[in-house]
């Protein structure tokens, strides 16, 4: 078979040529194209660590900021709190301040008032002592013709008032 007899003549040559022809490709691919490949692998992944670093790096800080942030609106809190109760404290020293001032003028002016009107219902009676004795008088006069002294008709009408 003729066949068979040409594989023996061109069998080395096709050897030959795929072994170069792979060899150059094992020293492109090889040597050329995936080191390039792998160092752009490895500085991608670098790239990333880094990224990935500087990305935790930053969350650190953020959360310590936050902390920070919160510690501080606490003591915030806290101070406001405090001034609201030294203002609730101060206010109600103050009203309780003025109601007691308030309630002292209050009790002056309630004395001063009740002395009025004491000082009025006795210069009252004192007028109406003195109308009672004059009318006394005039009665005695009309009714059963007898003149009374104004001392008479004043003592009359203060007997009259005492017993009641």
């Amino acid at each position: 078979m003729p066949q068979i007899s040409q594989l023996m003549d061109t069998f080395f040559s096709q050897v030959f040529w795929m072994l170069v022809f792979f060899g150059l490709t094992f020293i492109i691919v090889g040597r050329g194209m995936v080191p390039r490949v792998m160092g752009t692998m490895t500085d991608r992944n670098t790239r990333i660590a880094d990224d990935l670093a500087a990305a935790q790096a930053a969350r650190t800080a953020a959360e310590a900021e936050q902390d920070a942030w919160a510690e501080t609106e606490a003591a915030q809190r806290a101070r406001a709190h405090e001034l609201v109760l030294a203002a609730k404290h101060n206010a109600a020293v103050a009203t309780q301040t003025r109601l007691s001032e308030t309630s002292k003028r209050l009790d002056a002016q309630s004395v001063e008032a009740e002395v009025r009107i004491l000082a009025a219902r006795h210069a009252a009676l004192a007028d109406f002592e003195a109308v009672a004795a004059d009318v006394t008088q005039d009665i005695a006069q009309r009714v059963a013709g007898l003149t009374v002294s104004a001392e008479d008709a004043r003592n009359a009408v203060k007997g009259s008032f005492a017993h009641g």
